[in-house]
């Protein structure tokens, strides 16, 4: 049976740390598909917002108006004095999730979890099937979600996820697997080499990737 969305979340995190507990010291230190961050700091931001109470995180957010990088590099830097070891710790202790993540029923939670790991597992090689139950909702998500602009990144064709009975926009098709076309929704240009159609040109340069 399929649960809440909270449960799906909270199944993706735990998938998440099954892979950061296998990580090489070389891994950790790898690019991951976010610029200019390593698979480090993407561990590391995305638990980052998980442990603040809300009147934390608008502190947060109101101190990265004034700092480099924003409010993530500020949370980046937060948990950049942990040990690799004690950031898994941080992430085992942090599954359930809270604070702002837990927004549009843990939507947030979800599809950030489920990008972020792409994002780590992609550079690195490190394939994996996401369970249906779970990439539908994020899909889904992705599209409206302000911060992640899938109607946006996706606008002038039709994604077709061709493993699942799922499809968004008009145009021109672009196809490819579920995975794929939600990176690409999360704005990846990495996305594009496991994509094909007669819309695949137009999609990269909504990514402003050149081909």
């Amino acid at each position: 049976m399929i649960g809440s969305v909270r449960e799906l979340a909270t199944a993706e995190c735990a998938s998440l740390l099954e892979l950061i507990e296998t990580l090489t010291p070389d891994q950790w230190a790898a690019p991951s598909l976010c610029a200019g961050w390593t698979v480090r700091d993407v561990v590391a931001h995305h638990f980052s917002y998980d442990m603040l109470t809300p009147v934390q995180t608008a502190r947060r957010v109101a101190a990265g108006l004034r700092y480099p990088g924003g409010p993530n590099a500020l949370g980046i830097e937060h948990l950049g004095r942990l040990s690799n070891e004690e950031l898994v710790e941080t992430v085992r202790r942090h599954l359930d999730p809270r604070g702002i993540v837990t927004a549009f029923g843990c939507r947030v939670a979800l599809t950030d979890s489920m990008h972020h790991q792409q994002d780590i597992r992609r550079p690195l090689g490190l394939t994996r099937t996401i369970p249906v139950e779970r990439i539908v909702p994020a899909l889904n998500f992705s599209i409206w979600a302000p911060p992640i602009r899938g109607v946006v990144h996706g606008r002038g064709v039709r994604l077709i996820a061709d493993d699942l009975d799922w499809a968004f926009g008009r145009g021109p098709e672009v196809h490819g697997p579920g995975e794929a076309v939600l990176m690409a929704l999360g704005g990846r240009g990495d996305a594009l080499r496991d994509l094909t159609g007669p819309g695949r040109d137009r999609l990269a340069r909504n990514l402003g990737v050149r081909l």
